[in-house]
């Protein structure tokens, strides 16, 4: 979990706040998006945790979706532990670490994952129990709160806000590179300073493409 959100005081460098669940192949895009913005623009990006589980307490479900979010419990579950033992350094090479494995990598021994992206990362192995546990449930809902409450119940992971506005989405695939990212988000900057503005959306019509 990472700090509450940050407001822009230069007015001039953009501050980023994106929420995720590292469950979720459509933030993971997004998070590969912003990687490359951040390479092309002076940008402040803090990263928290949102979790779809959270989101979808109390729906009626399908059955197999009803499994992929008791799933998901864990791996968000660790990089709040992690956040609390260790600082908010730590939840973007978590992330980073348990998403390769997942969205790229295609896997899904969430147990295997959780103790491979502690051990690349350097946390200890015993952060891992913290996926069974609702110790740090208040912790994970509080942030997971702080981004949905900028958009709403009725969308989900990612949340990106700029200066303090916030957006569902951007959802992309493939995620764009090079100037290709950095224009897309130089767009989204200028939507975020359109009192008013809400909505843009399509049909997917195409799964994540990893590259």
């Amino acid at each position: 979990m990472s700090a509450a959100p940050t407001e822009s005081t230069s007015g001039t460098r953009p501050v980023v706040d994106f929420w995720f669940d590292p469950a979720c192949p459509w933030a993971w895009m997004t998070s590969r998006w912003m990687d490359e913005v951040t390479q092309l623009r002076d940008v402040e990006v803090n990263w928290h945790v949102m979790s779809l589980a959270v989101l979808n307490e109390g729906r009626d479900l399908p059955e197999d979706y009803r499994r992929s979010m008791d799933d998901a419990w864990g791996p968000v579950r660790v990089i709040v532990a992690a956040a609390d033992a260790h600082g908010d350094k730590v939840v973007k090479p978590l992330y980073d670490a348990m998403g390769t494995r997942r969205h790229p990598g295609g896997r899904r021994d969430t147990a295997a994952i959780i103790a491979e992206a502690l051990e690349e990362v350097g946390l200890p192995a015993e952060l891992a129990d913290a996926a069974g546990t609702d110790a740090h449930d208040d912790a994970l809902r509080a942030s997971h709160t702080e981004g949905i409450s900028k958009v709403g119940e009725d969308v989900g992971t990612p949340v990106v806000a700029i200066d303090g506005i916030g957006f569902f989405g951007p959802v992309m695939t493939p995620a764009p590179k090079g100037e290709d990212a950095a224009k897309l988000f130089d767009g989204l900057h200028l939507v975020t300073q359109v009192p008013g503005f809400y909505e843009l959306k399509r049909t997917r019509t195409q799964g994540p493409v990893f590259d």
